[in-house]
């Protein structure tokens, strides 16, 4: 295996200075590891004679074996920001992914749920008025209403909860202020009377009602089977419900860069994405209200 030092220095890279999540630096270090996998890496004079067309045939390779465009890109990325820092650490004296191009990949638009199947009336019949229905309407009206990432929601603890506001812990741990509605402070309100009701003794918003965290894939549970019902999108995730989230407010008026901000964006291009959804919405009443864009009966 190559010089271990190494990558245990660019693991502490990734957590010190760049504060990535511990899921995302495992990602890197998976991708790191398949193309070691490949290229062994036994020396650091080896690890100096690393190239381009190394890369290259491992992108072959990894075509050969049907891995998506999208999936080898990220890869791609992760070596990418592993030759920067080596080259810029010494490791290496030139960064041979200067010279890679990225296959290309399809921009897939984010799915997202229609107003009429998340409305107030649509969820109120599907849910129990024992602690965990309370619980699990709270956490989709969260997603919906806040449009947080799943990790965020299982991060929230009660004291981060103000009668206005939540204060969000995102990704490589920046703080961001979320407002709340009035009608969303109340459920949560009579959520956290319901949980001392029962004693459950947890400083986290949401668990389970023995006191135990809830885990990602019970929340994913939760959203699958209630989206389920309400919808029929290919994709039923709380990614989907974050996605619902920025579309709706786009539709009905918000600006690109308010919505960056609320959803935790480092910068706009990524929010640009949902743009998608208001110019369809542009479209439809421009197809109707112009005359001679109208459509014809």
């Amino acid at each position: 295996m190559a010089p271990f030092f190494v990558f245990t220095e660019f693991e502490n890279y990734l957590t010190i200075e760049k504060r990535y999540s511990e899921h995302t630096i495992n990602a890197y270090k998976n991708d790191l590891f398949q193309f070691l996998d490949f290229y062994t890496i036994q020396s650091l004079e080896q690890l100096q004679e690393l190239n381009y067309q190394i890369i290259r045939s491992w992108i072959v390779q990894l075509m050969d074996e049907k891995i998506s465009n999208r999936s080898v890109n990220r890869k791609l990325s992760t070596l990418r920001s592993f030759c920067k820092w080596a080259q810029r650490n010494g490791y290496i004296d030139n960064n041979p992914m200067l010279k890679i191009v990225a296959p290309k990949t399809e921009k897939r638009l984010p799915q997202f749920v229609k107003q009429t199947e998340i409305s107030t009336e649509s969820l109120n019949d599907l849910f129990s008025d024992n602690f965990e229905g309370i619980r699990n309407r709270l956490i989709i009206e969260l997603f919906y209403q806040t449009g947080i990432r799943l990790s965020e929601l299982i991060g929230l603890i009660e004291n981060d909860i103000s009668s206005v506001s939540i204060k969000v812990l995102g990704k490589r741990n920046k703080e961001r202020i979320i407002p709340v509605a009035p009608p969303l402070y109340q459920m949560i309100n009579e959520y956290l009377i319901v949980k001392r009701t029962l004693s459950v003794q947890s400083k986290e918003l949401f668990s389970l009602e023995n006191g135990k965290k809830m885990y990602p894939r019970l929340v994913y549970r939760i959203i699958n089977s209630y989206l389920g019902i309400v919808t029929n999108s290919d994709k039923k995730s709380p990614h989907v419900l974050r996605h619902t989230f920025a579309t709706h407010m786009l539709n009905n008026g918000a600006g690109l860069e308010t919505l960056k901000d609320l959803l935790g964006h480092a910068n706009l291009s990524a929010t640009q994405v949902y743009t998608h959804s208001s110019f369809t919405q542009l479209n439809n009443i421009y197809s109707q209200a112009h005359p001679r864009g109208r459509k014809k009966n």
